[in-house]
């Protein structure tokens, strides 16, 4: 019931596209693709695991099913530049698949240079390294595998919250730099139960992550543009927040599970934070540029963020010099969260399938589709 909920939301959530959008073929066109594929590099770990799908090496472990079908698939991890490999696939490719933790991105110019594209394919969630107005305006098809890592994505906010709470970081810091302090530690590690914990936006990730968090007994709250099911609601315990601004200075804990739209870009700005309660702790794998980078900075500086942890940055591969990495009390990693090896074989599995169906002229899920016949979904405008 829930899945026929799901598609028949995501089939509301496309209008009839524009006559004047002159779409590109939905389905594959006939004859052999070129379908280009932009990984991070496994290097020496590409042979530690035969399931490490989502690296060059592996390359979604689709390259013989492709190339049995006559179809030739380069796979590479240099995206950048006028002169990287992909610039020099992009006037004659059909497909591109790339992931939200090597985005490759694909922007206006890279788009009305690509003559055959048809398809552009996340091998993950989260499709905004793509100029998907661009994409729309051309009559591309966009999707990615929605569902594929949101329990991959929720269990390490989680554990993200937990890091912050406890104020592990600095704990495990000791040991490695043979320490022992534990007045450095305990004076801001606390209890999660008994906090209230808030959600920025409570899809699909959102409200596994809530699920997670009922036993801890926290004070769950929840902000979204739509109202859960009322039945979950009540077995989660989360109270719904029509105000983001009357929701944040009421949560000790803050995660972000907002997709990053023109809406959301920059929603946690100096004033913003300024706003929250002293002390806040707040989680973010959802976007970097969903935050104020120097805002956050700022505040963790000051003390009016107390914790900050979270796996995406802005831009990503974020720069040596980027100011989270040298920012206090924080615990962040590199864009991890959503690549789990669970998560890279529903991944690889989802964007074969997407595949398959492209080549037979078939539909893919309505929920996949974030542009579809030259209309974005709701959400994404």
């Amino acid at each position: 019931m829930a899945m026929k909920r799901a598609a028949t939301s995501a089939i509301r959530a496309f209008a009839s596209p524009s006559p004047s959008v002159l779409s590109r073929h939905l389905h594959a066109s006939p004859g052999s693709k070129k379908i280009v594929g932009v990984f991070y590099k496994g290097n020496e770990y590409a042979a530690k695991n035969p399931n490490f799908l989502g690296t060059a090496e592996r390359a979604l472990g689709i390259r013989e099913w492709l190339e049995s079908k006559g179809h030739q698939y380069i796979v590479t991890d240099d995206k950048e530049g006028p002169n990287c490999e992909l610039e020099k696939h992009i006037p004659d490719l059909h497909v591109l698949i790339s992931t939200p933790f090597h985005p490759a991105y694909v922007t206006a110019e890279r788009i009305k240079k690509a003559k055959n594209l048809e398809l552009l394919l996340t091998a993950g969630i989260g499709s905004d390294h793509i100029d998907l107005k661009a994409a729309a305006e051309a009559g591309l098809t966009v999707a990615e595998v929605t569902g594929s890592n949101v329990v991959s994505v929720a269990e390490d906010e989680l554990m993200r919250v937990l890091i912050l709470v406890r104020n592990f970081v600095p704990g495990y810091l000791q040991v490695i730099n043979g320490e022992w302090n534990v007045a450095a530690i305990a004076y801001r590690a606390y209890d999660l139960e008994g906090k209230t914990v808030g959600t920025v936006g409570a899809g699909r990730i959102g409200k596994l992550l809530l699920q997670r968090l009922k036993p801890f007994n926290c004070h769950l709250l929840y902000y979204d543009r739509l109202k859960m099911d009322p039945k979950l609601e009540n077995e989660i315990g989360a109270k719904f927040e029509e105000d983001l601004d009357v929701m944040l200075p009421k949560c000790d804990i803050v995660v972000i599970n907002t997709p990053l739209t023109e809406k959301t870009r920059g929603l946690f700005d100096k004033d913003r934070i300024s706003k929250l309660k002293k002390g806040v702790l707040i989680v973010n794998n959802a976007r970097g540029a969903i935050m104020d980078t120097q805002a956050v900075a700022d505040a963790c500086a000051s003390g009016q963020i107390g914790g900050y942890s979270g796996d995406v940055w802005n831009p990503q591969p974020a720069p040596k010099d980027h100011p989270w990495r040298y920012m206090p009390n924080h615990a962040m990693t590199p864009h991890i969260s959503g690549t789990t090896i669970d998560g890279q074989i529903r991944y690889a599995a989802g964007t074969k399938d997407m595949l398959d169906r492209y080549f037979k002229g078939e539909d893919f899920p309505p929920q996949n589709y974030i542009v579809k016949e030259g209309v974005i979904a709701s959400q994404y405008r």
